[in-house]
């Protein structure tokens, strides 16, 4: 052979073997190289992809899995690659992408590219314009890819029993070139479960009430935190695909929606607020800077929506005169706490006090640098910070500077004399000059004289 056909030979042999090789490389490990910021999904992951033939490829596999919504609590769900939501599938207007959609459940599903706009073959309703996926076959799901914007994917599928145990992700396709560089950018799935207590499995024929709350299938205090620097500009994007509306409302700053599911909304359409509603079936993109640092709670403002559990058959005790009725129960109920008069503020205590039913979640939960906080659910914190040494670590609470923090009055009269000293019946050690409740049980104090009479 001649040298210069060898040489000529092994430098296509050359090229080909380095070609291959960039194919492997996932979208995540070539970030820096990417025309756009990649999202963060807390709690979540993104999808990887390899290069075939021009092709961007993604691969998915549907099964059932074991899901944790916050430490003390594993549901049976049926999930993305072994997540729900599922991992976020990134890609750039104008790829062709395909993806291949594995079926491990029980029964037949299909994949709809919710909002994506492609041939009516590929859009994925199992019967209608596809048969469906039956259990251990792989389908392929190709198109080009004519939008930019944030789109989601579901099962459509016997939707209420497969959405209903979290079949569901989102499919984010960036602008081939972004008008404005974004610093953070977040996407978060809002959805509501109702797993009845003392059980793993949600119950899909609840249509209206449910119980247990989540941001990208975590309720708080299992939510992770969104972590960003003084000044970054920021944009959280919002799905839903679940029953109900979710008002999401920010604290400490005011952003603008800057795109729906249907686009982006011209700057001239756009206006500032601090709660954003997302409806079931829509996708809704805030940006705004974050220019105050701190710990702000981003939460949904339904009153019950950052709470976990709530059952509705305790009866209202508002305003009701519980005075001796504790001690009489506990002679019967041992730690029993008369609660509801003043407020539902001792559910939290009671739940450390007083554990509830197997594999489910204090109705409030979270502690923060000044006591209980007292939420659950949809709730979770933005933690802007002057100084950062890395996003992917939370900088622990925020430390206010002197002076910036509310506090009591000082030499505000008291309404107890301090001739009186409460004690916790169960906790000898909490002593106060004050009545009130126990901060580790949640049991009301009473006078020292009364628990010393009853000691002897």
């Amino acid at each position: 052979m001649h040298p210069l056909r060898r040489i000529l030979l092994l430098s296509v042999a050359l090229a080909g073997v380095v070609a291959g090789a960039a194919c492997l490389v996932t979208a995540q490990a070539n970030a820096r190289d990417l025309p756009y910021t990649p999202v963060v999904t807390p709690n979540g992951s993104t999808l990887e992809w390899k290069m075939v033939d021009g092709v961007k490829e993604f691969h998915l596999i549907v099964e059932p899995c074991k899901h944790e919504i916050a430490p003390g609590m594993v549901i049976n769900a049926w999930c993305y690659n072994g997540q729900t939501p599922g991992p976020t599938i990134e890609a750039v207007e104008g790829d062709r992408v395909r993806i291949l959609v594995t079926n491990k459940l029980p029964g037949p599903t299909a994949v709809h590219w919710h909002g994506v706009l492609l041939p009516n073959g590929m859009d994925g309703i199992g019967g209608l314009t596809q048969p469906h996926i039956q259990p251990g076959e792989t389908f392929a799901y190709e198109f080009t890819l004519h939008q930019h914007g944030t789109q989601m994917y579901h099962s459509h599928s016997d939707e209420m029993v497969q959405m209903g145990l979290g079949t569901m992700g989102f499919f984010i396709i960036h602008p081939r070139k972004a008008e404005t560089k974004i610093d953070r950018d977040f996407a978060i799935f809002l959805s509501e479960w109702f797993v009845r207590p003392d059980t793993a499995t949600p119950d899909v024929s609840v249509m209206t009430d449910f119980n247990i709350f989540t941001f990208n299938g975590r309720a708080y205090p299992g939510t992770a935190p969104l972590v960003v620097k003084t000044g970054d500009r920021v944009r959280i994007r919002f799905g839903n695909v679940g029953q109900e509306s979710h008002p999401i409302h920010v604290h400490g700053h005011a952003w603008k929606v800057v795109a729906t599911d249907g686009g982006d909304i011209p700057a001239s359409a756009q206006w500032p607020e601090t709660t954003v509603a997302v409806f079931p079936g829509q996708t809704r993109d805030v940006e705004f800077v974050a220019d105050a640092p701190g710990d702000w709670p981003l939460h949904c403002h339904r009153r019950h929506h950052p709470m976990n559990a709530m059952g509705h058959d305790i009866p209202n005790m508002i305003g009701v005169n519980q005075a001796g009725v504790e001690e009489q129960v506990q002679q019967v109920v041992p730690g029993y706490m008369a609660m509801g008069e003043k407020g539902m503020g001792d559910m939290q205590a009671m739940a450390g006090h007083m554990p509830g039913p197997a594999n489910t979640l204090p109705m409030m939960a979270g502690d923060g640098p000044f006591g209980p906080i007292g939420m659950g659910g949809m709730f979770t914190l933005l933690k802007v910070r002057d100084q950062l040494a890395s996003y992917d670590e939370d900088p622990g609470w925020y430390q206010h500077p002197a002076g910036t923090v509310a506090a009591r009055v000082a030499g505000e009269a008291s309404s107890a004399t301090t001739s009186t000293v409460y004690v916790c019946p169960m906790h000898p050690e909490v002593r106060q000059i004050q009545p009130g409740s126990c901060p580790k049980c949640g049991m009301t104090l009473r006078p020292e004289s009364e628990t010393d009479s009853e000691q002897h």
